[in-house]
């Protein structure tokens, strides 16, 4: 993943492997390397989640001063 991903085409791709995944539209082979990826994308959206989680906490405090 060269370029960093918003949150929304994280969810987006995750979603996507899910689906292939819950419809058995996936190789054996391709398992591993959608598993990976599904990972790396579960971090993205986990690390953009606790970041929006902290900017919306400081702005709660900054208004609350």
């Amino acid at each position: 993943m060269a370029k960093e991903l918003t949150y929304t085409e994280a969810y987006e791709q995750l979603q996507e492997i899910v689906s292939k995944m819950e419809n058995a539209d996936i190789s054996v082979d391709e398992l591993s390397d959608n598993i990976k990826k599904a990972t790396q994308l579960i971090k993205i959206c986990k690390d953009k989640l606790t970041k929006t989680e902290a900017e919306v906490n400081k702005t709660i405090a900054e208004l609350e001063a």
